[in-house]
């Protein structure tokens, strides 16, 4: 899974992937410093991983991973090819979500390419974009699935009925996932606006509370995730290891910081959850669809475990938290054995049984 990072140029876009990454991008202060996307693999913050670590002290410890793309900056104009135009927009249909940067903080040494920081504007700017180009991808779509719906094609008539509750909905200002549509029939059209998005405001070390308020409205509007900090700072944590890092949060009054709360509400945002596996070889978290049942999250380790599936046994990581051993709890009956239809939960700590 991954997931796209995008917005104006110089709204901190590759700042904050360099402190997500401890990468390298690079970050200047020009348009377009990203032009082919920057790719970085990020663990996945998860407290019960460690709790499991300190119980279990095994060998190695393995989190959850989510792999995060920064791309190029778009500008006004990039669905007629402006900018990177058809380049950029390339780059967003190939990402699963959306992360919408947007600039609250104020510069002077740092050009806004529209001249003043306005959220709203900046917004609007990225999604007409992005709508305009799926209008365009729709126009040469529609042409072929009509053709076929006009022939007697069952399967293209119901296409069509989609085809134009989207174009309806695209030419009112409103994205595709706004529409109320199921996704299973928006998939085969490849929208850049049916896509999950967060929005992430990078502000001041100290906010603006206008321009806050004026974000966090924006962002309700839109239904949408959202999440606020600011990249200066996160640069300085990411540089931070160990009690240093502890230190200086406690000091700026933070528990974790806001990449940390990126990382989770992205992963949220693909439908994503974790379950675990422990023991004295190595704890490790496991991504799955949440609603996924326990033979393919088992596929998920190797697809053998899936094909043989037998059955899983599974207790919570609440209750292994609260009686840190796993003899206490199969003394207490709180180690369950759960069949094919078993849907894996958030937290569950599971040992799979298969034939080979």
């Amino acid at each position: 899974m991954e997931i796209g990072i995008v917005g104006l140029p110089n709204v901190g876009k590759s700042t904050i992937f360099n402190a997500l990454t401890s990468g390298h991008a690079a970050a200047s202060n020009y348009p377009f410093t990203t032009i082919e996307p920057n790719v970085g693999v990020v663990a996945v913050p998860d407290a019960r991983l460690q709790r499991l670590t300190a119980l279990f002290r095994p060998k190695k410890t393995t989190p959850a991973m989510v792999r995060f793309v920064d791309i190029a900056g778009l500008v006004k104009g990039a669905a007629a090819g402006e900018g990177l135009g058809n380049k950029f927009l390339s780059h967003i249909r190939e990402v699963d979500a959306v992360i919408m940067m947007v600039r609250l903080f104020k510069d002077p040494d740092v050009v806004h390419t529209m001249g003043s920081v306005d959220p709203r504007r900046d917004v609007e700017v990225i999604e007409t974009e992005l709508a305009l180009a799926d209008l365009a991808s729709l126009e040469k779509q529609y042409d072929k699935v009509s053709g076929k719906a006009k022939s007697g094609d069952k399967a293209a008539r119901e296409a069509l009925v989609v085809l134009d509750k989207l174009k309806a909905g695209l030419s009112a200002g409103k994205p595709a996932r706004a529409l109320g549509l199921d996704p299973k029939s928006t998939r085969d059209f490849f929208l850049l606006t049916a896509k999950p998005v967060l929005f992430v405001g990078n502000t001041d070390e100290t906010p603006d509370p206008r321009l806050l308020a004026d974000f966090e409205a924006l962002a309700k509007e839109r239904g949408a995730q959202y999440v606020t900090l600011c990249s200066k700072l996160e640069s300085e944590i990411a540089q931070l290891e160990g009690p240093d890092r502890e230190v200086f949060l406690k000091e700026m009054g933070l528990t974790v910081t806001g990449l940390e709360k990126v990382i989770v509400a992205a992963y949220k945002l693909l439908g994503l959850c974790s379950y675990f596996t422990a023991g004295e070889d190595e704890v490790r978290a496991w991504t799955i669809p949440i609603g996924c049942k326990a033979p393919q999250a088992a596929g998920v380790i190797h697809t053998d475990f899936e094909k043989g599936f037998i059955k899983a046994d599974v207790y919570s990581y609440q209750d292994i938290d609260a009686h840190q051993k796993e003899s206490i709890l199969r003394e207490k009956g709180l180690i369950r054995s759960e069949g094919k239809e078993y849907v894996v939960k958030d937290g569950d700590v599971c040992f799979f049984k298969f034939n080979t």
